[in-house]
């Protein structure tokens, strides 16, 4: 049995990936939750992770830390991971590991933040460039696998690694084409996106440094999370 450490499901962008592959995909696993701290999370998080970081996956003598590790681990052992077509295979790996290295502006203006809707003081160049770069990714891979999914008709690991974008749309409100908004709400309905969502809701712990990015970045005008 799988155990898969993870941390607050409103904040961890980095845990939502291999959990929500995982679910989609029916691998059986123990969730191991270990909220963030506001000090000492990363000493903490050692005991169970060699870079005091979530996600860890542990699978018996194994322990695997961080999420695209633990994807290519899990494709090792189950089928549906990355799609079976080759060509569709390798857009996809490089999809999910582009997601995995860049969009440096969206992860540190728009920080995962679920439960809340956020109005931005500004879109900057960086962060624009970003999104006209997503956009342009998304409908590459729907248009030359044909959808309904990033690599075609099932959801894949790239999905899984896009998941965390499309909670960042839905927070901030951010601008995509028709196409791509489609695609996101498509993720957004998935029963793993669901629970996560309803689960982050339903939360509450409150991180003061993640709580604290908000307010440099623009005005909260919705807040949809159960009350400390």
């Amino acid at each position: 049995m799988y155990e898969l450490f993870i941390a607050n499901k409103n904040y961890s962008s980095w845990s939502l990936r291999p959990w929500l592959l995982m679910q989609e995909l029916a691998i059986p696993f123990t969730e191991r939750m270990q909220h963030f701290l506001h000090e000492g999370t990363s000493a903490s998080f050692r005991r169970f992770s060699p870079t005091g970081q979530v996600p860890c996956l542990h699978a018996g003598d194994f322990t695997v830390w961080d999420s695209l590790a633990i994807v290519e681990f899990l494709a090792e052992r189950h089928g549906g991971v990355w799609p079976a077509d080759p060509a569709a295979r390798v857009w996809a790996r490089c999809a999910a590991a582009e997601m995995h290295s860049g969009f440096g502006a969206l992860r540190s203006t728009c920080g995962m933040n679920v439960g809340v809707r956020v109005r931005l003081h500004t879109v900057s160049p960086a962060l624009q460039a970003d999104l006209s770069r997503l956009d342009a990714l998304w409908n590459e891979g729907l248009t030359l696998f044909g959808g309904p999914f990033l690599a075609g008709r099932a959801f894949t690991a790239v999905d899984a690694f896009f998941a965390p974008v499309v909670f960042r749309l839905q927070t901030y409100g951010l601008s995509v084409s028709p196409t791509a908004r489609a695609y996101a709400e498509r993720v957004l309905a998935r029963p793993g996106m669901q629970r996560w969502q309803r689960e982050a809701l339903a939360e509450r712990v409150r991180d003061a440094a993640h709580e604290a990015e908000l307010a440099g970045v623009g005005v909260v005008t919705q807040d949809l999370r159960a009350p400390v």
